[in-house]
């Protein structure tokens, strides 16, 4: 699926790593004017690593801790960064002809060319590389100044956009950017202390560095520079998702342990005669199907993530029904019935059991199901929903449907996200 039509964990990140954001150049929080930077996990656990190649410049590495030069890397050359055989906790570089350099536990690496950008593993990002053994491998980040990281966000996340659609990229700007923020942080204890702020796929937002830039998106960065999304003083848990299929939903419906939040409440996206905003989305109605052996096969593989069954507890699928349902008509709990006993799945785990493919989840929640059974089993399933994503805050599709029909960006945030302002920090 396209990611411009995906469901996202949207929360964002506060100013100060240890609390909430502060007025400008209140004691603990950035200065006036100031950027902050960003560090985006771009592997974690790898086996190597790669710095440097074609259309890169030279890259001058140092050793992260002390700063020390370790040597650089010619423009258009790729090294390999590797654990080191005797020491996991320290890692090498490979340069072309195969010699290694001495073991560092992590390093740094910057470009030092005009107009060209560090390289890592194929792809170019701004900013500055570093590498560090860990304890399986090792994490690569890329510490990146934060609109440079909102615009290798932006494209990936909303997509290509029609000139009457600006609104909608603008708005994902300033929702990506608040994402950010308020998620800063949030992976610290990965690699052992040495963590970072995202990661750069669906887990935090995708980030795909200098490759996803268009001028639409530094234009949309431009205008909205330094804007973020606040309620009561505070930057907002910013989330958002594909398609809401007919109005978004509250948090707490969407996320087990999600508390209620004022401004993630139920949005309507009707546009009026009977049409909604995000009518437009390939994923606002879609069907989905299963056959016996295809259910009992993609079951056999969900179903253990989130619940203990005996060996045999798969053999015979004698129904599935919606056991409940959400305020908004969202499947709230999920049953699948065996000949000896049954397993009940809750709200946030059914589009992970109930899986069209094994790599790919349901579109959304909001769906109804179509059972057949013969010979006492169940023999074909059918699934017609609604929308795409977990359905709360932002509505994509929703929003380049407003755009379209004149909204701007703010009045776009402030319907999705009420009782909220949009206020620059910078």
């Amino acid at each position: 699926m396209r990611r411009w039509a995906k469901h996202a964990l949207a929360s964002a990140a506060v100013l100060a790593a240890a609390g909430c954001p502060r007025p400008h150049g209140a004691g603990g929080g950035p200065p006036a004017n100031a950027e902050l930077e960003l560090r985006v996990g771009l592997a974690v656990g790898a086996p190597y690593a790669s710095l440097g190649g074609i259309d890169g410049g030279e890259l001058l590495l140092t050793e992260e801790a002390s700063a020390a030069p370790v040597g650089s890397i010619p423009a258009g050359d790729r090294w390999r960064v590797v654990p080191d055989s005797a020491d996991g906790s320290r890692l090498r570089l490979v340069k072309p002809d195969g010699t290694r350099t001495d073991a560092y536990r992590s390093i740094a690496a910057v470009n030092v060319t005009e107009n060209r950008f560090a390289i890592a593993n194929g792809r170019r990002y701004r900013g500055r590389i570093h590498v560090a053994a860990i304890r399986g491998g090792l994490m690569v980040l890329n510490r990146v100044a934060l609109e440079s990281y909102v615009a290798g966000v932006v494209g990936p996340e909303i997509g290509v956009r029609r000139p009457d659609e600006e609104a909608a990229v603008l708005a994902q700007a300033v929702v990506s950017r608040s994402f950010a923020l308020k998620n800063r942080g949030r992976w610290e204890s990965v690699g052992g202390g040495q963590g970072f702020d995202a990661y750069a796929d669906t887990r935090d937002q995708v980030y795909l560095g200098v490759s996803a830039e268009t001028p639409q998106v530094w234009e949309a960065v431009r205008k909205t520079t330094g804007q973020v999304l606040q309620y009561d003083g505070e930057v907002i848990d910013a989330y958002f998702h594909s398609t809401c299929g007919s109005s978004t939903v509250g948090v707490e419906e969407a996320f087990a342990t999600a508390q209620p939040r004022p401004y993630l409440r139920p949005v309507s996206d009707q546009s009026g005669g009977g049409h909604y905003y995000c009518d437009i989305s390939p994923r606002f109605r879609w069907r989905e199907e299963w056959d016996g052996p295809k259910l009992r096969a993609i079951l056999s593989r969900t179903l253990p993530t989130v619940t203990p069954l005996s060996g045999d507890s798969l053999q015979r699928i004698t129904d599935v029904t919606v056991t409940r349902t959400t305020r908004s008509g969202r499947v709230g709990e999920l049953r699948i019935v065996f000949e000896r006993g049954d397993v009940r799945i809750p709200a946030p785990d059914v589009r992970t059991v109930l899986r069209p493919d094994p790599d790919r989840i349901l579109h959304s929640g909001a769906f109804q199901l179509t059972v057949t059974r013969s010979d006492g089993q169940v023999s074909r399933v059918v699934a017609a929903g609604a929308g795409s994503g977990h359905g709360v805050g932002m509505c994509q599709w929703g929003a380049i449907g407003r755009a379209r029909a004149g909204q701007d960006y703010r009045t776009i945030l402030t319907t999705y996200f009420p009782g909220t302002k949009i206020e620059r920090l910078y």
